[in-house]
Protein backbone atom coordinates (compact mmCIF):
# COMPACT_ATOMS: atom_id res chain seq x y z
CA UNK A 1 0.00 0.00 0.00
CA UNK A 2 2.74 2.33 0.18
CA UNK A 3 2.74 3.31 -3.58
CA UNK A 4 -0.56 4.66 -3.01
CA UNK A 5 1.14 7.36 -0.70
CA UNK A 6 3.57 10.22 -1.47
CA UNK A 7 6.59 10.96 0.73
CA UNK A 8 4.24 14.24 1.48
CA UNK A 9 0.69 12.53 2.22
CA UNK A 10 3.28 10.06 4.49
CA UNK A 11 4.71 12.97 6.35
CA UNK A 12 1.42 14.32 6.87
CA UNK A 13 -0.20 10.97 7.99
CA UNK A 14 2.24 10.36 10.29
CA UNK A 15 2.14 14.03 11.87
CA UNK A 16 -1.37 13.58 12.23
CA UNK A 17 -0.49 10.24 14.48
CA UNK A 18 1.83 12.11 16.23
CA UNK A 19 0.35 14.69 17.62
CA UNK A 20 -2.98 12.82 17.92
CA UNK A 21 -0.82 9.87 20.38
CA UNK A 22 -0.03 13.02 22.55
CA UNK A 23 -2.84 14.61 23.04
CA UNK A 24 -5.81 12.38 21.97
CA UNK A 25 -7.48 15.39 20.53
CA UNK A 26 -7.67 15.91 16.78
CA UNK A 27 -5.24 17.42 14.66
CA UNK A 28 -6.01 20.28 12.41
CA UNK A 29 -4.12 21.52 9.27
CA UNK A 30 -2.19 24.77 10.92
CA UNK A 31 -1.01 22.06 13.87
CA UNK A 32 0.39 20.44 11.61
CA UNK A 33 1.73 23.23 9.12
CA UNK A 34 3.17 24.28 12.67
CA UNK A 35 5.92 21.50 12.34
CA UNK A 36 9.16 22.24 11.31
CA UNK A 37 9.67 18.66 8.84
CA UNK A 38 6.10 19.83 7.36
CA UNK A 39 7.31 22.58 4.28
CA UNK A 40 3.50 23.12 2.74
CA UNK A 41 1.38 25.34 3.29
CA UNK A 42 -2.00 24.88 5.40
CA UNK A 43 -4.12 24.99 2.61
CA UNK A 44 -2.09 22.45 1.06
CA UNK A 45 -2.15 20.41 3.89
CA UNK A 46 -6.09 20.27 3.86
CA UNK A 47 -5.94 19.41 0.97
CA UNK A 48 -3.65 15.97 1.82
CA UNK A 49 -5.85 15.29 4.65
CA UNK A 50 -8.53 15.74 2.54
CA UNK A 51 -7.55 13.13 0.04
CA UNK A 52 -6.43 10.81 3.47
CA UNK A 53 -10.08 10.74 4.53
CA UNK A 54 -11.06 9.38 1.42
CA UNK A 55 -8.71 6.87 1.60
CA UNK A 56 -9.94 5.73 5.12
CA UNK A 57 -6.88 6.80 6.34
CA UNK A 58 -7.87 9.77 8.76
CA UNK A 59 -11.80 10.61 10.27
CA UNK A 60 -13.60 13.33 11.17
CA UNK A 61 -14.83 13.19 14.51
CA UNK A 62 -17.05 16.41 13.90
CA UNK A 63 -17.34 18.48 10.69
CA UNK A 64 -15.67 21.59 12.72
CA UNK A 65 -13.25 19.11 13.82
CA UNK A 66 -9.55 18.37 12.61
CA UNK A 67 -8.96 14.70 11.76
CA UNK A 68 -7.74 11.52 13.82
CA UNK A 69 -6.25 8.18 12.81
CA UNK A 70 -8.99 5.42 11.90
CA UNK A 71 -7.68 1.83 12.66
CA UNK A 72 -6.14 1.71 8.78
CA UNK A 73 -4.20 4.63 8.96
CA UNK A 74 -2.24 3.80 12.02
CA UNK A 75 -2.22 0.13 10.74
CA UNK A 76 -0.07 2.08 7.31
CA UNK A 77 1.99 4.10 9.51
CA UNK A 78 3.01 0.77 11.97
CA UNK A 79 3.90 -1.03 8.75
CA UNK A 80 5.16 1.36 6.39
CA UNK A 81 6.05 4.75 8.58
CA UNK A 82 7.33 3.73 11.82
CA UNK A 83 11.12 3.30 12.21
CA UNK A 84 11.56 0.90 14.88
CA UNK A 85 14.37 1.70 16.94
CA UNK A 86 16.66 -0.44 19.38
CA UNK A 87 15.35 -0.02 22.92
CA UNK A 88 17.58 2.82 24.70
CA UNK A 89 20.20 0.98 26.75
CA UNK A 90 18.87 3.09 30.12
CA UNK A 91 15.31 1.20 29.60
CA UNK A 92 16.78 -2.24 29.34
CA UNK A 93 19.06 -1.73 32.45
CA UNK A 94 15.80 -0.35 34.08
CA UNK A 95 14.21 -3.57 32.61
CA UNK A 96 17.17 -5.97 34.38
CA UNK A 97 16.28 -4.92 37.39
CA UNK A 98 12.89 -5.41 37.56
CA UNK A 99 13.85 -8.78 36.66
CA UNK A 100 15.57 -11.43 39.19
CA UNK A 101 19.66 -11.94 38.17
CA UNK A 102 20.29 -14.94 36.05
CA UNK A 103 21.36 -16.76 39.19
CA UNK A 104 18.31 -15.64 41.21
CA UNK A 105 15.53 -16.50 38.42
CA UNK A 106 17.59 -20.53 38.58
CA UNK A 107 15.88 -20.29 42.34
CA UNK A 108 12.44 -18.10 41.91
CA UNK A 109 9.39 -19.63 41.47
CA UNK A 110 7.92 -19.05 37.53
CA UNK A 111 4.78 -17.21 38.75
CA UNK A 112 6.66 -14.55 40.79
CA UNK A 113 9.15 -14.19 37.64
CA UNK A 114 6.08 -13.50 35.32
CA UNK A 115 4.42 -10.93 37.85
CA UNK A 116 7.60 -9.01 38.51
CA UNK A 117 7.60 -9.08 34.15
CA UNK A 118 3.77 -8.17 34.50
CA UNK A 119 4.56 -4.90 36.78
CA UNK A 120 8.32 -4.17 34.95
CA UNK A 121 5.88 -3.89 31.59
CA UNK A 122 2.97 -2.22 32.85
CA UNK A 123 5.37 0.72 34.62
CA UNK A 124 7.66 1.06 31.65
CA UNK A 125 5.35 1.50 29.14
CA UNK A 126 2.06 2.93 31.13
CA UNK A 127 -0.32 0.64 29.52
CA UNK A 128 -1.80 -2.48 30.82
CA UNK A 129 0.44 -5.39 31.07
CA UNK A 130 -0.31 -8.82 30.11
CA UNK A 131 1.46 -12.64 30.69
CA UNK A 132 0.52 -16.18 30.19
CA UNK A 133 1.98 -18.99 32.29
CA UNK A 134 3.65 -21.35 30.51
CA UNK A 135 1.18 -23.97 29.49
CA UNK A 136 1.76 -27.13 30.95
CA UNK A 137 0.97 -28.61 28.38
CA UNK A 138 3.88 -27.29 26.27
CA UNK A 139 6.12 -27.82 29.11
CA UNK A 140 8.94 -30.31 29.45
CA UNK A 141 9.48 -32.29 32.09
CA UNK A 142 12.40 -32.65 34.08
CA UNK A 143 11.35 -35.42 36.34
CA UNK A 144 8.38 -36.73 38.21
CA UNK A 145 7.77 -38.10 41.15
CA UNK A 146 5.42 -40.53 43.52
CA UNK A 147 4.93 -39.83 47.32
CA UNK A 148 2.68 -41.94 49.27
CA UNK A 149 0.48 -40.46 51.51
CA UNK A 150 -1.51 -43.24 52.78
CA UNK A 151 -2.96 -46.76 51.88
CA UNK A 152 -4.61 -46.06 48.42
CA UNK A 153 -3.51 -42.63 48.07
CA UNK A 154 -0.38 -41.30 46.30
CA UNK A 155 0.74 -37.49 45.47
CA UNK A 156 2.27 -36.86 42.35
CA UNK A 157 4.62 -34.10 41.84
CA UNK A 158 5.41 -33.05 38.34
CA UNK A 159 8.37 -30.62 37.97
CA UNK A 160 8.94 -29.30 34.45
CA UNK A 161 12.19 -28.06 32.56
CA UNK A 162 11.18 -24.04 33.15
CA UNK A 163 10.67 -24.78 37.32
CA UNK A 164 6.97 -25.17 37.08
CA UNK A 165 5.68 -27.45 39.40
CA UNK A 166 2.42 -29.17 39.75
CA UNK A 167 0.78 -32.04 42.28
CA UNK A 168 -1.62 -33.98 41.90
CA UNK A 169 -3.43 -36.34 43.93
CA UNK A 170 -4.36 -40.03 42.75
CA UNK A 171 -5.95 -43.28 44.33
CA UNK A 172 -3.83 -46.52 43.28
CA UNK A 173 -3.26 -50.27 44.49
CA UNK A 174 -3.41 -50.13 48.51
CA UNK A 175 -0.12 -52.66 48.14
CA UNK A 176 2.47 -50.19 46.98
CA UNK A 177 5.56 -49.21 48.78
CA UNK A 178 7.24 -46.27 48.71
CA UNK A 179 10.06 -48.40 47.46
CA UNK A 180 7.89 -49.06 44.77
CA UNK A 181 7.23 -45.20 44.17
CA UNK A 182 10.62 -43.97 44.15
CA UNK A 183 11.48 -47.41 41.65
CA UNK A 184 8.64 -46.16 38.97
CA UNK A 185 10.04 -42.46 39.39
CA UNK A 186 13.46 -43.28 38.62
CA UNK A 187 12.43 -44.92 35.66
CA UNK A 188 9.74 -42.43 34.32
CA UNK A 189 11.94 -39.31 34.92
CA UNK A 190 14.51 -41.42 32.64
CA UNK A 191 11.80 -42.60 29.84
CA UNK A 192 10.37 -39.00 29.70
CA UNK A 193 12.82 -36.37 30.55
CA UNK A 194 12.96 -33.73 27.68
CA UNK A 195 9.49 -34.13 26.35
CA UNK A 196 7.02 -32.10 26.86
CA UNK A 197 4.15 -32.72 28.40
CA UNK A 198 1.71 -33.39 25.72
CA UNK A 199 4.90 -35.31 24.03
CA UNK A 200 4.85 -37.41 27.26
CA UNK A 201 1.13 -38.70 26.88
CA UNK A 202 1.64 -39.80 23.76
CA UNK A 203 4.67 -41.66 24.80
CA UNK A 204 2.52 -43.21 27.37
CA UNK A 205 -0.05 -44.36 25.05
CA UNK A 206 2.90 -45.93 22.98
CA UNK A 207 4.80 -47.50 26.32
CA UNK A 208 1.18 -48.74 27.45
CA UNK A 209 0.28 -50.65 24.11
CA UNK A 210 4.09 -51.98 24.16
CA UNK A 211 3.98 -53.01 28.33
CA UNK A 212 0.52 -54.99 27.15
CA UNK A 213 2.76 -57.13 24.84
CA UNK A 214 5.50 -57.76 27.13
CA UNK A 215 2.85 -58.34 30.54
CA UNK A 216 5.65 -56.94 32.98
CA UNK A 217 3.67 -55.90 35.99
CA UNK A 218 6.06 -53.52 37.16
CA UNK A 219 6.27 -51.53 34.80
CA UNK A 220 2.37 -51.32 33.60
CA UNK A 221 1.58 -50.12 37.28
CA UNK A 222 4.42 -46.61 36.36
CA UNK A 223 2.67 -46.51 33.22
CA UNK A 224 -1.07 -46.44 34.91
CA UNK A 225 0.07 -44.24 37.70
CA UNK A 226 1.38 -42.13 35.39
CA UNK A 227 -1.74 -41.68 32.90
CA UNK A 228 -3.74 -40.85 36.06
CA UNK A 229 -1.84 -37.88 36.93
CA UNK A 230 -1.56 -36.47 33.48
CA UNK A 231 -5.44 -36.95 32.67
CA UNK A 232 -6.70 -33.62 34.16
CA UNK A 233 -8.09 -30.25 32.67
CA UNK A 234 -6.02 -27.48 32.81
CA UNK A 235 -6.54 -23.80 32.15
CA UNK A 236 -2.97 -20.91 31.19
CA UNK A 237 -3.16 -18.63 34.66
CA UNK A 238 -2.95 -14.97 33.54
CA UNK A 239 -1.50 -12.09 34.96
CA UNK A 240 -2.74 -8.52 34.18
CA UNK A 241 -0.76 -5.71 35.85
CA UNK A 242 -2.36 -2.09 34.99
CA UNK A 243 -5.58 -1.91 34.44
CA UNK A 244 -6.37 1.30 36.03
CA UNK A 245 -3.95 3.20 33.63
CA UNK A 246 -6.95 3.01 31.08
CA UNK A 247 -8.80 5.23 33.36
CA UNK A 248 -6.03 8.21 32.68
CA UNK A 249 -7.16 8.10 29.16
CA UNK A 250 -9.53 10.24 27.74
CA UNK A 251 -10.83 8.10 25.12
CA UNK A 252 -12.34 5.74 28.01
CA UNK A 253 -13.86 8.68 29.86
CA UNK A 254 -17.10 6.51 29.02
CA UNK A 255 -18.12 4.68 32.10
CA UNK A 256 -19.78 1.50 30.96
CA UNK A 257 -17.21 1.18 28.51
CA UNK A 258 -14.74 0.89 31.10
CA UNK A 259 -16.65 -1.19 32.92
CA UNK A 260 -16.75 -3.49 29.99
CA UNK A 261 -12.98 -3.62 29.46
CA UNK A 262 -12.78 -4.32 33.16
CA UNK A 263 -14.74 -7.43 33.02
CA UNK A 264 -12.36 -8.70 29.86
CA UNK A 265 -9.65 -8.52 32.01
CA UNK A 266 -11.60 -10.29 35.01
CA UNK A 267 -12.95 -13.09 32.63
CA UNK A 268 -9.78 -13.46 31.01
CA UNK A 269 -10.92 -15.78 28.56
CA UNK A 270 -10.26 -12.78 26.22
CA UNK A 271 -7.27 -11.83 27.18
CA UNK A 272 -5.86 -15.79 26.45
CA UNK A 273 -7.37 -15.85 23.30
CA UNK A 274 -5.38 -12.68 21.94
CA UNK A 275 -2.01 -14.17 23.65
CA UNK A 276 -2.73 -17.28 22.78
CA UNK A 277 -2.66 -15.70 18.99
CA UNK A 278 0.95 -14.75 19.49
CA UNK A 279 1.76 -18.30 20.02
CA UNK A 280 0.87 -18.72 16.16
CA UNK A 281 4.14 -16.50 15.24
CA UNK A 282 7.94 -15.77 15.82
CA UNK A 283 8.49 -12.60 17.48
CA UNK A 284 6.46 -9.30 18.33
CA UNK A 285 2.96 -9.39 16.94
CA UNK A 286 0.66 -5.86 16.55
CA UNK A 287 -3.22 -5.87 16.96
CA UNK A 288 -4.79 -2.38 16.10
CA UNK A 289 -8.60 -1.82 16.74
CA UNK A 290 -10.73 -5.24 15.72
CA UNK A 291 -7.69 -6.68 14.15
CA UNK A 292 -7.62 -9.07 17.21
CA UNK A 293 -11.02 -10.42 16.11
CA UNK A 294 -11.89 -10.03 20.43
CA UNK A 295 -15.14 -8.27 20.36
CA UNK A 296 -13.99 -6.71 23.90
CA UNK A 297 -11.26 -4.98 23.32
CA UNK A 298 -12.63 -2.96 20.59
CA UNK A 299 -11.00 0.34 20.55
CA UNK A 300 -7.58 -1.21 21.86
CA UNK A 301 -4.70 -1.67 20.61
CA UNK A 302 -2.44 -4.91 21.56
CA UNK A 303 1.55 -5.44 20.97
CA UNK A 304 2.78 -8.86 22.40
CA UNK A 305 5.11 -11.36 21.89
CA UNK A 306 5.79 -14.67 22.45
CA UNK A 307 8.56 -15.91 24.79
CA UNK A 308 10.72 -19.45 25.13
CA UNK A 309 12.65 -20.94 22.36
CA UNK A 310 11.64 -20.52 18.36
CA UNK A 311 10.49 -24.53 18.14
CA UNK A 312 8.75 -24.52 21.26
CA UNK A 313 7.17 -21.07 22.67
CA UNK A 314 6.49 -21.24 26.18
CA UNK A 315 4.03 -18.42 26.55
CA UNK A 316 3.17 -14.69 25.71
CA UNK A 317 2.94 -11.39 27.10
CA UNK A 318 2.59 -7.76 25.71
CA UNK A 319 0.91 -4.40 26.53
CA UNK A 320 -3.30 -3.28 25.43
CA UNK A 321 -3.66 0.22 25.27
CA UNK A 322 -5.55 2.98 23.44
CA UNK A 323 -4.91 2.97 19.73
CA UNK A 324 -2.81 5.95 19.90
CA UNK A 325 -0.28 4.41 22.00
CA UNK A 326 3.36 5.18 21.37
CA UNK A 327 3.99 2.27 19.04
CA UNK A 328 7.65 3.28 18.57
CA UNK A 329 8.20 2.95 22.60
CA UNK A 330 6.06 0.27 23.34
CA UNK A 331 7.12 -2.33 20.24
CA UNK A 332 11.09 -2.62 21.39
CA UNK A 333 9.72 -2.74 24.98
CA UNK A 334 7.46 -5.58 24.47
CA UNK A 335 10.15 -7.43 21.97
CA UNK A 336 13.20 -6.74 24.69
CA UNK A 337 11.22 -7.81 27.72
CA UNK A 338 10.28 -11.09 25.81
CA UNK A 339 13.94 -11.94 24.98
CA UNK A 340 15.12 -11.24 28.70
CA UNK A 341 12.42 -13.61 30.07
CA UNK A 342 13.24 -16.28 27.74
CA UNK A 343 16.84 -16.39 28.56
CA UNK A 344 16.00 -15.92 32.10
CA UNK A 345 13.60 -19.17 31.80
CA UNK A 346 16.70 -20.72 29.89
CA UNK A 347 18.79 -20.56 33.02
CA UNK A 348 16.41 -22.84 35.06
CA UNK A 349 16.85 -25.45 32.67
Amino acid sequence: MAQNLTHRAQAILAAVIANYIRTAEPVGSKTVASREDIKVSPATIRNVMAELEELGYLTQPHASAGRIPTSDGLRFYVDSILEVRELDDSVKHRLRLALPTDEAATHLDISELLKATGRALSGLSQQVAVVSAPHPDQEVLRQMEFILLDSGLILVVIVTRAGAVQNRIIEADTALRQEDLNKFSRYLSDLMADLTLTEVKKRLASEMTREKMRFDKVLGQALNLSQQALTYEVQNDIIIEGQTRLMEAPEFNDVARLRQIFAAFEEKSTILGLLEKSLLAQGVRIFIGSESQEEDLEGLSAITSSYGTPSTPAGALGVIGPTRMNYSKVIPIVDYTAKLVSRLLDQRC
